[in-house]
């Protein structure tokens, strides 16, 4: 069933639903936001408390991205329910806190009262998630948010992370929340949000009570059917990230063997749990370029699981197949996995094969790659170039 469409005029009174959107104006200027409609919140940034945030006076956040900032991409795990959101200092030339709307002052509190007590979680207001939608300036909704999750601790939540700019470094919050499981927000419990009663209110969702209590996270999961990712949804649609694959591919050209080592580096971007890990020679891989472990279990008594890693430096154009996929998968031993990595997208008939036989490989494509490097501060070809002639400058001779 289709979402729900709320026309601009009954924004002021609306519920807000999950997925539903909500349209903007037609008068063809700044009072056609359909979010500053739908709340008392401005109509600009990604950022939009109700009330100040220097004076702990907050009593409401939309939180609004609009899926365009590529060397920021916030991004939702519908998996597990956890929204990764940076914050409002993406520019060079000013300390951490000190940003025109405060939205990295707001993290900062929200943070460390949301690891506080009881008490402290009760001044924490919700964070309500919107995304741009079509047409204009209509919002959709994603959720109902809690600074955190469960699987994190209070080093991982809210981290300052360096990036550079021109040759000027500076700091960024990342951030990571959890969509909770309320599908559907009353406009009474809102209003009683706004009225400082969001804990009190018999509106208030189970959810948002669960984590003021105790810190419980119910989280909004939406775990995934077996997905078959089209040649589109493998590779950037955008330009810098067609740039950043380029340059690999160009990199390493006429000497693609050599790009096993950055296949490798590029699964630790991508699972930080990988152990040691081996590129095999040439004309000894037994079918694997690489082999190695991933690490699972507590710190003081870890136990790694052992997977093969096949890496292909192919163009846009040249899919990995069916026999690609099929050497790879002969080559797993009992209780490995396989990790695939590719500059390029997996052709169809490859993909369902290993997602319908319920073979245990990671594929990683192309936007993959793009998406791993940008969320590690590589956002532009030349911070990838460097990063791939460190990686070159530090490999073992073969």
């Amino acid at each position: 069933m289709a979402a729900p469409i709320f026309p601009f005029g009954m924004l002021p009174s609306a519920d807000l639903i999950v997925d539903a959107v909500y349209a903007g104006g037609s008068a063809g200027s700044a009072a056609d936001d359909a979010l500053a409609r739908l709340l008392p919140v401005g109509n600009q940034g990604g950022f939009r408390p109700k009330g100040s945030v220097r004076k702990g006076m907050v009593r409401l956040v939309a939180l609004y991205t609009s899926g365009s900032e590529v060397d920021w991409p916030d991004t939702l795990d519908p998996r597990t329910g956890i929204f990764t959101y940076f914050g409002d200092n993406r520019q060079p030339g000013r300390e951490l806190h000190q940003t025109q709307r405060d939205g990295n002052l707001l993290l900062r509190d929200v943070f460390a009262l949301g690891h506080g007590t009881a008490a402290d979680r009760r001044r924490v207001p919700p964070f309500l998630l919107f995304h741009k939608a079509m047409p204009g300036r209509s919002v959709a909704f994603n959720g109902l948010l809690a600074p955190g999750a469960a699987s994190l601790t209070s080093d991982d939540d809210l981290v300052a992370v360096w990036r550079s700019t021109g040759g000027h470094r500076f700091q960024n919050y990342r951030a990571r929340f959890t969509v909770l499981d309320a599908g559907h927000i009353p406009r009474a419990w809102i209003d009683d949000v706004l009225n400082d009663r969001a804990y009190e209110s018999e509106h208030c969702p189970i959810a948002w009570k669960a984590w003021v209590d105790g810190r419980a996270y119910m989280p909004l999961e939406a775990p995934a059917t077996t997905t078959i990712r089209s040649k589109a949804q493998q590779l950037p649609s955008d330009e810098a990230g067609r740039a950043i694959l380029a340059e690999i591919r160009d990199y390493f050209r006429r000497r693609e063997h050599d790009f096993e080592l950055v296949a490798v580096e590029l699964w630790r971007l991508i699972a930080p749990a990988t152990g040691r890990c081996d590129v095999t020679q040439p004309s000894r891989d037994g079918g694997r370029d690489a082999v190695g472990k991933y690490m699972i279990g507590p710190k003081s008594d870890p136990i790694g699981l052992d997977f093969a890693l096949e890496a292909k430096c192919y163009s846009a154009d040249n899919s990995v197949g069916v026999r690609d996929v099929a050497r790879l998968i002969s080559r797993i031993r009992h209780r490995e996995f396989g990790v695939f990595v590719t500059t390029s997208h997996f052709a169809p008939q490859a993909y369902t094969e290993v997602r319908a036989d319920g073979h245990p490989i990671a594929m990683i494509c192309g936007q993959d790659i793009v998406d791993a490097l940008k969320a590690h501060g590589y956002s532009d070809v030349a911070a990838v170039r460097a990063w791939l002639e460190l990686l070159s400058a530090n490999a073992p001779q073969r």
